[in-house]
C-alpha cells in the first residue's frame, strides 16, 4: 500500500506516493529522474549513491524513501548545471579528478557537505571525509586537489595555487 511522501528535493517541494519498502535511490533515479545518483554496490560501501539529507551525506541505497519525509534532499542535479557549474564540479573538471565519472556525483556531494562544515579542510580532513567514497579509476590525488581548489575558490583565494 503506497503512502504519501512530502519532502524538499533540490530546493523544491516534492510529493510522491511511494511503497513503504522503496529505497531513496530508486525513488530518486527511477521515479524522479535524478540519474546522477548512482547505484554500484547496493550495500552502502562505495558511496556512489551519496546524496545530502538536511546537508548531511547519506547512502541512498540504505535509506527508505519514507525516511526523508519533511526533510531536504539534495542531489548532484541540484547543485549546478552545464551553464553554471558548482565550484566543486568546476574544480573536478579543471583538475581531472575523474575518469569514468561513476563515483563523481557521490564524491562531490560528500565534498560539498565537508566544505559546508569546514571551509578550509586540511588534506587529511579531505581524505577522511571521502574515505567512504570509492574510486577505482584514480589514485585520489586529483580528487583531493579538486576539493582543495573548490575550497580556495569559495574562500576567494587562488584555487590553482592550492594544487601546484
Amino acid at each position: 500500500m503506497s503512502r504519501n511522501l512530502e519532502f524538499e528535493l533540490n530546493g523544491k517541494t516534492c510529493r510522491r506516493d511511494v511503497e513503504p519498502n522503496t529505497l531513496l535511490k530508486d525513488m530518486l533515479r527511477l521515479d524522479l529522474g535524478m540519474t546522477g545518483t548512482k547505484e554500484t554496490c547496493g550495500e552502502g560501501i562505495c558511496g556512489a549513491c551519496t546524496v545530502l539529507v538536511n546537508g548531511m551525506p547519506v547512502r541512498s541505497c540504505l535509506v527508505l524513501a519514507m525516511q526523508v519525509g519533511n526533510h531536504s534532499v539534495e542531489t548532484i542535479e541540484g547543485i549546478g548545471n552545464a551553464q553554471n557549474l558548482h565550484p566543486l564540479q568546476q574544480a573536478f573538471l579543471e583538475h581531472g579528478a575523474f575518469q569514468c565519472g561513476w563515483c563523481t556525483p557521490g564524491m562531490i556531494m560528500t565534498a560539498k557537505a565537508l566544505l559546508a562544515a569546514n571551509p578550509n579542510p586540511s588534506e587529511a580532513e579531505i581524505r577522511d571525509a571521502i574515505r567512504g567514497n570509492l574510486c577505482r579509476c584514480t589514485g585520489y590525488v586529483k580528487i583531493v586537489e579538486a576539493i582543495q581548489a573548490a575550497a580556495a575558490t569559495a574562500r576567494g583565494s587562488n584555487p590553482l595555487a592550492q594544487s601546484q
